[in-house]
């Protein structure tokens, strides 16, 4: 009987100990879940969804490694923005930036890097047949001219200037060599309702912080609706 109740001792201590161990493991992996939260949440603007600027780096690279694929960088940039924000209010600002960001992500398809890089511009890297450019990024314009609804009801017309860029026209897969192309590709059709898909002579166009004056020299594709 002795030997019967030290066993079962022995195998309570072991159960407390188990179970005093398995306390601060418990409190770890619910620790470990929600940093894992917080960290993905930074990776995500709070106000669009869309990835933050170093997100989407990571993510737009990774797809333009994949050189058995065609694929495009796409700048988005909102026209008269300002003129939104100054006159109907910045919450009707913030409804008009998630309007772009979803209608951009809708566009662009799941496995797209879709971010925002800050303020009113945003930009996306996809995968995109050449053949199918042209129809696409048309498609794309007509989206980010149609009129966004507010809460209240009041309809705000709105529009977006739109810049591309390919490896296949560009000669290169560089992400930041594609992004300054596209974003001069997009100066040169400023509220012009046309996307602007850049040629080899945007990649040597003079910049200063990506902005810079229109010149010639880009192709234009399609009057938006």
């Amino acid at each position: 009987m002795d030997s019967v109740l030290r066993i079962q001792a022995r195998i309570g201590q072991r159960a407390l100990l188990l179970t005093t161990a398995a306390v601060p493991l418990t409190g770890w992996t619910i620790h470990a879940v929600a940093l894992h939260r917080r960290l993905a949440a930074t990776k995500k603007d709070p106000l669009t969804g869309l990835l933050r600027r170093d997100a989407y780096t990571a993510r737009a690279r990774q797809i333009l490694r994949r050189r058995d694929r065609d694929v495009c960088v796409v700048l988005v940039d909102q026209d008269h923005f300002k003129d939104i924000n100054d006159t109907l209010g910045h919450p009707a600002g913030d409804a008009v930036l998630q309007a772009t960001a979803a209608r951009l992500t809708a566009w662009a398809g799941p496995r797209a890097s879709v971010g925002r890089l800050g303020g009113d511009e945003f930009a996306a890297v996809m995968e995109l047949a050449s053949d199918g450019r042209e129809v696409r990024l048309e498609q794309l314009v007509r989206m980010l001219h149609t009129p966004v609804t507010l809460d209240d009801g009041q309809v705000v017309d709105v529009a977006a200037s739109v810049g591309a860029a390919s490896p296949d026209t560009i000669g290169t897969r560089d992400l930041s060599a594609l992004q300054r192309a596209a974003d001069a590709a997009l100066y040169d059709g400023k509220h012009s309702s046309h996307a602007h898909l850049a040629t080899t002579e945007h990649v040597t166009t003079p910049s200063i912080n990506g902005r810079r004056a229109g010149r010639p020299g880009t192709a234009r594709w399609g009057q938006a609706a």
